[in-house]
């Protein structure tokens, strides 16, 4: 099953995302995939928001991963720029270090991800408006998706 919202502008984005920050717990792993320019980080800004975070949060594209704390540790990665999908980065850590993971253009490692996560699908519609649909895999995110759209 998926889950499906359209947005408006950016500042949707974000409240649609810092409402399900407030769902999120501990070891989540959402993987963000989109167009550049689609809303990745813009929506990582509002999962920063609804943990909590203060920190200003921006792209990782060149240090791979940024780490934020809120009511949980918030883990930001892009692995974009990654020249080998096999190299080992320690992203297991990540996934049961005990905060929420949050990985951009996440299919690049897809033999390292965790067997359950939730898929997070961004789409322009145009300048502003964008189709976020959230594909759940494992009971977890099913149960998660069930409550952000209840």
């Amino acid at each position: 099953m998926t889950y499906c919202i359209a947005t408006n502008d950016e500042q949707e984005t974000r409240m649609f995302a810092e409402k399900m920050a407030k769902h999120l717990q501990s070891n989540d792993v959402l993987l963000l995939e989109g167009d550049l320019g689609a809303g990745k980080t813009t929506f990582t800004k509002g999962i920063a928001a609804g943990l909590g975070v203060k920190r200003t949060v921006n792209s990782p594209t060149f240090t791979i991963i940024k780490e934020y704390q809120g009511r949980l540790p918030l883990y930001h990665m892009d692995v974009y720029r990654i020249q080998d999908a096999f190299e080992d980065l320690g992203f297991d850590e990540y996934f049961t270090g005990g905060g929420i993971v949050v990985i951009e253009w996440a299919h690049l490692i897809r033999e390292q991800l965790p067997e359950e996560h939730l898929l997070i699908n961004i789409a322009r519609d145009d300048h502003e408006k964008r189709s976020i649909t959230l594909h759940p895999v494992g009971h977890r995110y099913t149960a998660l998706c069930e409550e952000i759209f209840a």
